[in-house]
């Protein structure tokens, strides 16, 4: 039986049965294509896009995967491929190739699943080739590809992921990557708030976190570059690795009380 309609699995299903489609008889033509108005075009985008209105998925427009991209990020929900988060099942994940001469975000897929111990995701994409000699942003073919989300994935893969967009699934309890709010317990931010600091929040207080770990623009926000950098004041004061500021790694990193 298919999966429900609007869910991540769903377009995973219509994804998976396109695997094998090949471009033709023209260069660029395909259904997807015509489905998006943009026949005869590069057409990874136009695939991801098809197999969404098919599941019952709402994505951004992505025939430009550099506007796809931007669309995520304007709805809060973009994950940067910072090394410390991790695509999920029906994650819209976008790639920047090394060495193929465009340095810009240039090909899109749909992640199927993904292993953060081997830093290997597997992904269904348009327009790429088979052979890992192909070219992998218009060769052609739907294919079912590994792709290397770690620089020092267990296989040794071209690592290409910038990053990954992740639609409003129905059913998912997934939240957008919107920032909350601290509740401000003093106005300098250099008290400690009773509360723990969270990845995703934004204020004072993550400001002077920020600060006190040398990070620029220490901007407030509690983003994925922030959280890499406390999970690596943890490690180093051997205290639990986890991003989160609490207590004990509050008075580690800023050297403010408590309370």
């Amino acid at each position: 039986m298919a999966a429900a309609q609007g869910t991540a699995a769903r377009l995973i299903e219509v994804a998976l049965a396109e695997v094998g489609t090949v471009e033709g008889p023209k260069d660029n033509e395909t259904k997807y294509g015509a489905f998006t108005k943009a026949n005869f075009l590069p057409w990874c985008g136009s695939y991801v896009m098809w197999c969404a209105n098919q599941a019952g998925v709402k994505v951004p427009n992505t025939v430009s995967t550099v506007a796809g991209a931007d669309a995520f990020k304007k709805q809060k929900r973009w994950y940067d491929n910072d090394g410390v988060n991790v695509p999920e099942p029906g994650d819209i994940v976008y790639f920047d190739f090394p060495g193929d001469g465009v340095d810009r975000i240039s090909h899109v897929g749909i992640v199927v699943k993904a292993d953060a111990k081997t830093g290997i995701a597997i992904c269904l994409e348009g327009n790429t080739a088979g052979a890992p000699s192909g070219d992998q942003r218009n060769g052609g073919e739907t294919c079912k590809k590994e792709r290397g989300f770690r620089k020092n994935n267990a296989k040794k893969l071209l690592m290409g992921v910038v990053g990954w967009g992740r639609p409003d699934y129905a059913g998912s309890a997934a939240a957008p990557v919107a920032p909350k709010v601290v509740k401000e317990k003093d106005a300098t931010g250099k008290v400690y708030p009773g509360e723990t600091i969270d990845p995703g929040e934004a204020g004072i207080h993550v400001k002077t976190v920020q600060t006190a770990l040398g990070l620029k623009p220490a901007d407030g926000q509690f983003g994925p570059v922030t959280k890499k950098a406390v999970m690596a004041h943890q490690k180093a004061k051997k205290l639990p690795v986890n991003g989160v500021v609490d207590a004990k790694t509050w008075k580690s990193i800023t050297g403010f009380p408590v309370k």
